[in-house]
């Protein structure tokens, strides 16, 4: 099987995601390192879209930060919640099918009659809205279309580390390996200069000029110090519960920022509000009488500093960047067996559901490892950000990383992470 990777337009987009649907009030990354575990650990990477999670893995020729075809492809074809498609990318086949918002197939293949063949056991599930193929298949009610034409641009679905920490790698090795490069390097003038100061002494010459002997000298002292000298030692590993965002803080500038794009724009209906670590961003779908040009003048007025790009005839994204936020060090002093029965009283006390999962996560600099223990808390509630922040009140190392707010069920979704002893 080819790696599951395409380019279009000279950009690499990952394929052959597997793909799961996930429940409410799940967080995705615990949802997908559950998932990894249980079907194959060497899938180290995955993507949130919608209400789903897709891993991919290095092995599959994936990497952090690659976009994901077949959500960019489900997004191109808003108006459909149902379709069936395939593609012919370089030599190879790119087979996508959506069913009811969910993606069920996700894959490249390295044989036409592969494609083929899995393209007409799909198109025997009744009522796709649509189905796309190669002309010269003949496939009814089947239309051509270039893949360069329907990827949406909007990089919504990217690839990222199942784990939390990103180990920081500081590589001895490529040191040594840049020592002994050096060292052969000046080893070939060497051992010409001692060739032809040999030939030299054979015809009655003098063997070498003074100016050659310092040269000489001086390679040899390089070599020397190359040979002998220690590779740096690793940088110290930055534990990120010692720099953690006000949990105070946090709360008000993701209610703010959300409130801040969550305003009413005539003609246009607000879907969904998300507030991550980096961005607050919103959805807006268009009504009957809004249009692109009226949205654009009221947001410069109400927005501002706010970036605007077009998902589809009918839709926009809308995103703002998050101000600094004061960080502290805190670290809940509890174990995690521990921690997570205080968790679950609090919101037993409060009359809340919540999903509490344990994981450990491992900090590296490519000599020393450290473990930590972070118990991973997401859950559904009216309360708003601050509100449901104090919650926490009592606990150390807590970091909201992810509110959502649904405009339609009119509730907030909280994804935190608490760093326990």
């Amino acid at each position: 099987m080819p790696g599951q990777v395409i380019t279009v337009d000279r950009k690499k987009y990952a394929v052959g995601l597997f793909w799961q649907p996930t429940g409410a009030g799940y967080v995705a990354r615990t949802y997908a390192r559950t998932l990894a575990r249980s079907i194959d650990k060497k899938l180290n990477l995955y993507t949130e879209y919608r209400a789903m999670v897709g891993l991919g893995g290095k092995k599959l020729g994936h990497h952090s930060g690659m976009e994901s075809a077949a959500a960019a492809i489900t997004d191109s074809f808003g108006e459909y919640t149902s379709f069936l498609a395939v593609f012919a990318v370089d030599k190879f086949w790119y087979l996508v099918a959506v069913r009811n918002g969910v993606i069920l197939e996700d894959k490249l293949f390295e044989k036409e009659q592969d494609a083929r063949s899995e393209y007409f056991k799909l198109s025997e599930i009744p009522d796709w809205g649509a189905v796309f193929a190669p002309g010269a298949w003949g496939m009814p009610r089947a239309v051509e279309r270039n893949i360069s034409d329907v990827l949406n641009r909007s990089a919504r679905s990217v690839l990222r580390p199942i784990s939390h920490v990103r180990a920081g790698v500081v590589s001895a090795v490529l040191a040594v390996v840049f020592a002994v490069g050096l060292l052969w390097f000046f080893r070939e003038p060497i051992n010409q200069m001692i060739v032809s100061q040999n030939q030299a002494g054979a015809d009655g010459a003098p063997v070498v000029t003074e100016y050659e002997q310092e040269m000489a000298q001086k390679e040899r002292e390089l070599i020397q110090q190359f040979e002998t000298v220690p590779p740096p030692a690793p940088d110290p590993i930055v534990l990120p519960y010692d720099y953690l965002p006000d949990v105070t803080q946090r709360a008000e500038i993701c209610y703010k920022a959300i409130a801040l794009l969550m305003q009413p724009v005539t003609g246009w209906q607000q879907v969904s509000a998300e507030c991550g670590e980096e961005y607050a961003s919103v959805v807006f779908n268009r009504d009957t009488y809004g249009t692109l040009g009226g949205f654009e003048q009221v947001a410069a007025q109400i927005m501002p500093g706010a970036f605007m790009q077009q998902e589809s005839d009918n839709s926009l994204y809308v995103r703002v960047a998050l101000p600094q936020v004061a960080t502290v060090a805190s670290l809940d002093e509890r174990d995690i067996e521990t921690l997570s029965r205080a968790v679950l009283t609090e919101f037993q006390n409060a009359n809340m559901s919540v999903d509490v999962q344990m994981v450990t996560d491992t900090l590296s600099n490519g000599v020393e490892t450290i473990s930590l223990d972070i118990l991973e808390v997401a859950a559904e509630s009216k309360l708003n950000p601050m509100q449901f922040m104090h919650i926490f009140s009592e606990f150390g190392g807590v970091y909201m990383t992810r509110c959502v707010w649904n405009a339609s069920t009119r509730n907030w979704n909280y994804e935190v992470i608490i760093y326990a002893k």
